[in-house]
């Protein structure tokens, strides 16, 4: 490893904030999820461009959960940082807090994680600089980090797995006490 090219965590740290408008609301008066979305996208994008120094695009978005909801007029911070890195690849960890100024609140809506992959200007995948962990909550999100990539080998494994078995006639006593209603004359397993 090349530790003359490695990076601190705090390196590529980046907060965007943004105002949320009417434009970004539901029917609900709520802020639509995909508007969060996008914005974890682009904070994901500065954070992991600045670490690697290349474009970086998207690979996967993880455990976005809406823990609350986001109202017309708050301001969004989105708080991004590298929280792991493999050759080519970057998580970055994403911590999205919304304050209502006029009340002076503020709450954690989300926290995700976005894997992204670095291009060179080839398009291929290139290097990423090495991690520098100078903390233990640093050090706690790259295990972490670790973890879930295993977690999510093993899900997609057990999906396959699934998929193969649910062929046969399992499926209906799987679906039974299910809310569905299998009408096989419209389709062939």
């Amino acid at each position: 490893m090349n530790t003359q090219k490695a990076k601190p965590v705090n390196f590529s740290k980046t907060t965007i904030t943004e105002l949320m408008i009417p434009s970004y609301a539901n029917f609900g008066g709520k802020i639509h999820g995909g508007i969060l979305l996008s914005l974890i996208d682009k904070v994901a994008y500065a954070c992991a461009s600045k670490h690697a120094g290349n474009y970086c695009v998207t690979v996967s978005v993880d455990n976005v959960d809406f823990l609350e909801p986001v109202e017309v007029g708050d301001l969004v911070h989105l708080r991004a940082a590298v929280v792991h890195v493999g050759n080519s690849s970057l998580v970055v960890g994403i911590n999205v807090i919304a304050e209502n100024v006029k009340e002076n609140t503020v709450k954690k809506t989300n926290n995700s994680y976005v894997t992204m992959v670095a291009k060179g200007d080839d398009d291929k995948p290139t290097q990423v600089p090495a991690l520098i962990l100078e903390s233990q909550e640093e050090v706690r999100l790259f295990l972490e980090a670790i973890k879930r990539k295993e977690l999510k080998k093993d899900f997609r494994s057990k999906i396959k797995e699934v998929s193969a078995v649910i062929m046969d006639e399992a499926h209906e006593e799987l679906l039974q006490h299910e809310r569905c209603v299998l009408d096989l004359k419209k389709f062939t397993l």
